[in-house]
């Protein structure tokens, strides 16, 4: 289960349940379901329950969702061991996208290791500002197996040591986040102080070299988000 030296984190879905194929879809919390960080990279897909992170969420005036996942930066970082699953693109036969009125956007995948197994993951935090959901992976994920599927080659991230270089870490985990969060974040892991207007004018730089993806929303402020490999088909 190593990770190959060419293998590039494509996308990330914090917050998925994941239960078996087969089984009724249950958000509430059942039995054998499990919280956590659905993975692609051009290898494989992985979903990851460790180091698990606890969020609650205000999606409008009434209500709240507690949203459970892992925080993953490195794709060296994931355990090997737990309930960590990892699916090599190869072994899969059989993978669906589905969303309805009446249910969340959920990925229905059907592997072969030896037997045949299937995991269904759903997609707990949703909204009318989504480009795209988790049913979408589905053709991404179809492409790669068939080697169709065009990645771009993105530049290379600055020094680990400079403001630029701890931002592209900060957002190594493809999330979007605004310039105060990415400020905090950065000055909690390194125990350092910055300046707001200096985290902006790296940010607008980053995003100006191809490395991040300027996200403006409806109120004005403006997001971040470390770009994608699949670039126009980014998830």
């Amino acid at each position: 289960m190593e990770s190959k030296t060419d293998e590039a984190m494509l996308a990330q879905e914090q917050g998925v349940r994941m239960r078996k194929s087969g089984e009724r879809q249950e958000l509430e919390g059942g039995l054998g379901e499990l919280d956590g960080t659905l993975v692609l990279t051009n290898h494989r897909l992985i979903f990851v329950s460790t180091n698990e992170r606890q969020d609650n969420l205000k999606l409008d005036k009434l209500n709240v969702i507690q949203l459970v996942y892992s925080d993953v930066e490195e794709l060296t970082s994931i355990p090997k061991t737990g309930n960590n699953l990892f699916i090599p693109l190869p072994s899969i036969t059989s993978v669906k996208g589905h969303f309805g009125r009446l249910e969340r956007p959920s990925l229905e995948v059907k592997w072969r290791n030896g037997v045949e197994q299937g995991r269904v993951f759903v997609e707990r935090l949703t909204g009318r500002s989504r480009r795209r959901n988790l049913n979408d992976w589905a053709s991404v994920i179809e492409r790669l197996k068939a080697g169709n599927q065009k990645l771009i080659q993105l530049p290379k991230i600055p020094a680990a040591d400079t403001l630029d270089g701890k931002i592209m870490l900060i957002l190594a985990d493809m999330q979007k986040k605004g310039t105060f969060e990415i400020e905090q974040e950065v000055e909690n892991r390194f125990n350092t102080q910055l300046d707001p207007d200096d985290v902006q004018a790296a940010c607008k730089r980053l995003a100006g070299t191809g490395l991040l993806e300027e996200i403006p929303d409806r109120s004005g402020d403006v997001y971040y988000r470390k770009r994608s490999p699949l670039g126009d088909d980014a998830l």
